[in-house]
């Protein structure tokens, strides 16, 4: 099966693009805001949290950077008002991070002000390395003005223990997830054992120093890592929680959820659904696999 896997992601590009949106309808929740809160809903209605995030990243003009600032201070404003038990995530390169520091800083603190008058909880993402130094950096320049906002750290990537150790004296809200970005040996695990035991590692670190985490991951493996840590440490359900994609192992979150522990699904929509939908192909055959075995199942 990896090897159909592989072939239906080379096929990507030539897929059309209804086909596309069918199967990713799974993993966004919609093009529009209103779609973001029928989502949302249902999930609360399960007992789930969500964060929203506008789709779209690596702007390239200031224009743009501006109008995701203003996308994200709307999807804020609906939040309150709809009443949601939700939080924001925001990427930096949508903001125009690889245009201007500055800018990035300005405009993410524009959106900062808002979830704290608001009292909404915003999540800095982690992207490829290229933006990490520059990610924390801003991150800790806001954090001490704006303390309702946390951070992503990537497992597989060589530098995170000591960023971690760099970030626990701001006492942040972590979440760690494993990393989904091609990188180099150099700068990442690449195995997934390697990947796995930098994983519990981290959130021995973490944990053990009192931070809050978000546990990012749809590995059984280090779910039932997390789930004896948080026994062994004796941890309160309001001293962590975990995190999944929206579509991705429902029966995992219903049976996390069945256990008391909080659960929150990272809900992404917007009109720029077809990048982030055909990025994840790529970067997880397996939902490829996913894919062709959606045909058959409809097809019979």
């Amino acid at each position: 099966m990896h090897l159909l896997n592989r072939l239906v992601v080379a096929a990507i590009p030539a897929i059309p693009r209804p086909m596309v949106r069918y199967f990713a309808g799974r993993y966004i929740a919609g093009e529009t805001v209103q779609d973001a809160v029928n989502t949302v809903r249902a999930l609360n209605a399960e007992g789930v949290c969500a964060t929203l995030d506008v789709l779209g990243e690596d702007i390239t003009r200031r224009d743009e950077a501006e109008t995701s600032r203003e996308q994200s201070n709307g999807v804020l404003r609906t939040i309150a008002r709809e009443k949601l038990d939700s939080n924001l995530s925001i990427k930096l390169t949508s903001l125009g991070l690889k245009l201007d520091r500055q800018l990035c800083t300005e405009n993410v603190r524009e959106i900062l002000k808002v979830a704290s008058d608001l009292n909404i909880f915003v999540r800095f993402d982690m992207e490829d390395s290229t933006c990490t130094s520059e990610t924390i950096a801003i991150f800790r320049t806001l954090h001490g003005e704006f303390p309702n906002t946390g951070i992503v750290l990537q497992a597989y990537m060589r530098r995170s223990a000591d960023d971690v150790l760099a970030l626990l004296g701001d006492r942040p809200n972590f979440r760690l997830c494993k990393g989904i970005y091609k990188e180099r040996k150099e700068i990442a695990f690449q195995s997934r054992e390697e990947v796995q035991q930098n994983f519990t590692r981290l959130l021995d670190m973490m944990l053990k120093r009192n931070a809050y985490v978000g546990i990012a991951t749809h590995d059984t493996v280090l779910v039932d890592a997390a789930e004896e840590f948080i026994r062994t440490m004796g941890l309160r359900k309001d001293q962590y929680e975990f995190q999944m994609l929206l579509g991705v192992r429902p029966e995992l979150r219903k049976r996390l959820v069945r256990e008391g522990h909080r659960v929150r699904l990272y809900v992404p929509f917007g009109e720029h659904w077809y990048g982030y939908s055909t990025r994840r192909f790529k970067e997880n055959p397996e939902v490829a696999g996913y894919v062709v075995k959606a045909l058959f199942m409809r097809n019979k």
